[in-house]
């Protein structure tokens, strides 16, 4: 399974401007076949600061998603509402059980 985490780092109505386009986001990935989570979320303690948790089934399936329509629509968003601050981890990882024995 791959794991991506982004932290994203802007300002108030940069977050009011991708609502919509986060909305789509979200609901497109989610359809995706390779796809098994994907959230945007705001941190609590800071509203301003966006993060992205996506779980992938592989990597095919990653880059597959990174070639598709919504994905280009979102980046345009984003390139409207430019953070201040944009950090991706990419991770492959295996599921264990919880909790741990």
């Amino acid at each position: 399974m791959i794991v991506i985490n982004v932290a994203i780092e802007t300002d108030a109505s940069a977050v009011a401007a991708l609502k919509g386009a986060i909305a789509v986001m979200e609901k497109a990935s989610r359809a995706e076949p390779g796809c098994i989570e994907y959230v945007f979320a705001t941190e609590i303690s800071n509203p301003n600061n966006i993060r992205i948790v996506e779980h992938w089934k592989d990597l095919d399936a990653l880059k597959t998603h990174f070639t598709l329509p919504h994905m280009a629509a979102f980046r345009e968003a984003i390139a409207k509402s430019p953070p201040k601050k944009m950090t991706a981890k990419m991770f492959e990882a295996k599921e264990l059980p919880f909790p741990p024995r």
